[in-house]
């Protein structure tokens, strides 16, 4: 498939953005500007051009404009031109007046929002993934799953579905009533989309591993990831979760949460070189090693010949780079030609973009390209 790019991006009503568009070359964008412009929010924007909640885990009904004394976000809508090998497609989504969900469109026809993995996929970073390895395991198993569905965009669905049922499950145990056949029913669903989302993890990072162990010639630290827990891709996966589940029952109910199955799961990752744990690394080190996984997934989406270019989404990355590292980013991401979108406060970050990239600077909602 021939890489697919945005050629234009319109926002209304979206965050501190009343209108704005920006046309793009497919090339990596670099956005600056001061604390505040509106740079992020436009890369939450561009987020919202994958299902989900976009890159800040915010609701549909969170991201409308608000004016003060408003006391809920406006109508918003976020319009992209998509350059793919059939020709440009028209993609949009967003929320109409007074209602609560969102809505997106293809060509001006409504259509269910997996529809947007087909056309565009999204990896992204930001600071708040910078304590990653210091939080709990909730973050990481998000984490990994965003690099998950990036290259399986079915994970998404299974993940929902786990959840779904194991939140049914919960309330039937705690709640009521004790219906042995409704909570084995949850049990099999739950166990049935657990097992898949177990097995897509396991070859998330088997395949995020086999890319990283070919990286030794950048200057990121190497990583080695695996996972904890007791769920992987055996044949047998789904039949012990079901019988897990079942025999946990009156330990989950008393625990108020379930305390078995691929929920539990972690990503561990290891500093190869120095043989300890991310955890214990220094602050420059652990966002090194992040960085590194985002950028081995994103070469390896790069090389599939099915699906569209990932388009990577770094939200104050480069800031926090040595010098060394920052041009090893903007190199490989021009030499995988990958359209990209930066932030930063100062244009200077980005100067080994210059000629590679477009710059643009943003305050407070508006914005302007700026020429090399």
């Amino acid at each position: 498939m021939a890489p697919a790019v945005l050629t234009r991006l319109t926002l209304t009503d979206f965050r501190s953005y009343e209108g704005a568009s920006l046309d793009l070359d497919g090339r990596p964008v670099f956005l600056f500007g001061d604390n505040g412009a509106g740079k992020t929010n436009l890369l939450e924007a561009v987020s919202f051009l994958a299902p989900g909640k976009g890159l800040r885990g915010a609701g549909a009904g969170e991201v409308g404009r608000r004016m003060p004394g408003e006391a809920k976000g406006r109508a918003w809508s976020v319009a992209a031109l998509v350059a793919a090998e059939g020709g440009d497609l028209r993609l949009g989504t967003g929320v109409e007046p007074d209602a609560a969900r969102r809505i997106v469109r293809l060509e001006g026809e409504t259509v269910q929002a997996g529809r947007l993995s087909e056309m565009v996929r999204l990896i992204w970073l930001t600071p708040a993934q910078d304590r990653l390895f210091l939080e709990g395991g909730t973050e990481r198993r998000r984490f990994l799953d965003r690099l998950a569905f990036a290259a399986e965009p079915p994970h998404a669905a299974a993940a929902a579905a786990y959840e779904r049922a194991m939140r049914e499950r919960m309330k039937l145990l705690t709640d009521g009533p004790d219906d042995p056949l409704w909570l084995a029913a949850l049990e099999s669903r739950a166990a049935a989309a657990g097992a898949a989302v177990a097995s897509a993890r396991i070859r998330a990072v088997r395949a995020l591993q086999v890319e990283i162990d070919g990286r030794a010639d950048r200057p990121f630290p190497l990583a080695s990831v695996s996972l904890s827990g007791d769920w992987d891709d055996a044949p047998d996966t789904e039949a012990r979760l079901a019988s897990t589940l079942a025999a946990a029952r009156g330990r989950d109910a008393a625990a108020g949460r379930a305390l078995s199955g691929p929920h539990r799961t972690d990503l561990v990752v290891i500093h190869r070189e120095k043989d300890r744990p991310a955890a214990e690394c220094s602050t420059g080190e652990q966002k090194a090693l992040v960085l590194n996984l985002v950028l081995a997934q994103a070469a390896r989406l790069s090389r599939a010949e099915s699906a569209p270019n990932p388009i990577l989404l770094l939200d104050e990355v480069a800031a926090h780079l040595d010098p060394e590292r920052r041009a090893a980013l903007f190199d490989e991401i021009a030499a995988l030609k990958l359209q990209a979108f930066l932030t930063g406060v100062e244009a200077a970050l980005f100067d080994g973009l210059k000629g590679r990239g477009s710059g643009v600077r943003v305050d407070r909602g508006a914005l302007r390209t700026v020429e090399d």
